[in-house]
């Protein structure tokens, strides 16, 4: 297998562009991975130049029920249309993107003897902490996969624990990475106390947790100005909620950015501001933000604190006036920031997309022999 191309079959059941995370990562790592023939499945409209980073990529036809008392006939429908590009394929191995969700599924019940790993991505997990159908489905995927693949292991522990430890040997940690070289830093040095410009990057949602960083600047010391860059169902209560706190002058919101724009953006600012107070599966912003030297405050959740080193501070997720208490003490510490920023630049050179997909594709050929 190693003196010829590693043909893998892959997907995810959304629209094939770079719309969240998960998309712009599979874009990175299979553009990474080197000598593979990848077959990426994914949903219309395509975004042209999203898809060169695959050698064909195919739109599913079936019509997407994600929910409700149709999920079931949904998955069967998928699954025929699958089964037959399987067949047509002949993949040498199968990366399922998520587990127990449809598209997984349906991998799992059409891959015959070829191989499956399964990749978490941080949604298929918190689904299956809801609802033991989804449990169901995230269970049935990982007794099909020859290995599981989390960036973390807060997040394969968590994995391991809602399929009740059956499958632990087949666990495995792949930090995901971003394009290094694409980062630049700003020239100009941390100097003087006083106010910081705070960054926020992200979907604009519950688990999220922006409402935090914006109720923390009415409890800070200083005047510190945020700029919240994402899209999202709250992104209107978040708009209402800062007037109320009496911020229009101190909380600006920008729309969701492509990550080009986005790390053109970042090294303009003093720190970022991670708010998520639930799970996050890896946090790749977290890393995009340390690439360009920004130090981080951030929600003190399983995991986080493995990806960012020493390079942040922590606080209490959820919890605006801790919050408000660490950025305060940034701001009155030029010489902790110029330190911090330092480490953040040290840390994420950790996380090079490359690193991550040599080792899946090493993965990937041990799997198959």
């Amino acid at each position: 297998m190693t003196d010829k191309l590693l043909n893998i079959l892959t997907g995810i059941n959304r629209s094939a562009a770079p719309s969240s995370g998960s998309m712009i990562l599979v874009n990175d790592l299979y553009g990474a991975m080197p000598e593979i023939h990848t077959t990426f499945l994914g949903r219309a409209p395509v975004d042209q130049a999203w898809k060169a980073a695959f050698d064909q990529l195919i739109t599913l036809s079936t019509t997407k029920r994600p929910h409700g008392p149709d999920f079931d006939a949904y998955v069967d429908e998928l699954t025929h249309e699958v089964g037959a590009l399987v067949e047509k394929i002949h993949p040498n191995a199968i990366h399922a993107q998520y587990l127990g969700l449809a598209l997984s599924l349906a991998f799992t019940r059409t891959a015959g003897n070829t191989p499956i790993i399964a990749i978490a991505h941080g949604p298929d997990v918190m689904v299956a902490e809801r609802s033991a159908s989804e449990r169901e489905a995230m269970t049935e995927v990982a007794g099909a996969s020859a290995a599981i693949v989390a960036p973390t292991c807060a997040l394969a522990d968590r994995i391991d624990r809602l399929t009740e430890r059956r499958f632990t040997d087949r666990l495995t940690v792949i930090p995901w990475g971003i394009p290094l070289r694409d980062a630049r830093v700003s020239d100009q040095p941390p100097t003087g106390t006083g106010p910081l410009s705070l960054v926020h990057a992200g979907r604009l949602d519950d688990n999220k947790s922006t409402i935090t960083a914006v109720e923390a600047l009415a409890l800070t010391d200083q005047p510190h100005h945020l700029t919240v860059i994402g899209k999202g169902p709250l992104r209107e209560y978040l708009e209402q909620r800062a007037i109320e706190l009496g911020l229009r002058d101190r909380v600006h919101f920008d729309p969701f950015l492509p990550r080009t724009e986005l790390w053109r953006r970042l090294p303009d600012f003093d720190t970022f501001v991670f708010t998520t107070r639930d799970l996050e599966a890896f946090g790749l912003v977290l890393v995009e933000a340390q690439a360009h030297g920004l130090p981080v405050a951030y929600a003190d959740l399983p995991g986080v604190k493995d990806i960012l080193g020493s390079a942040g501070v922590p606080y209490t997720p959820g919890d605006p006036r801790s919050l408000a208490v660490a950025l305060d003490e940034m701001g009155r510490d030029v010489h902790r920031r110029g330190a911090l920023s330092n480490a953040a630049l040290i840390n994420a050179r950790r996380y090079d997309i490359a690193t991550t997909g040599r080792q899946l594709r090493e993965l990937t050929l041990r799997v198959i022999s």
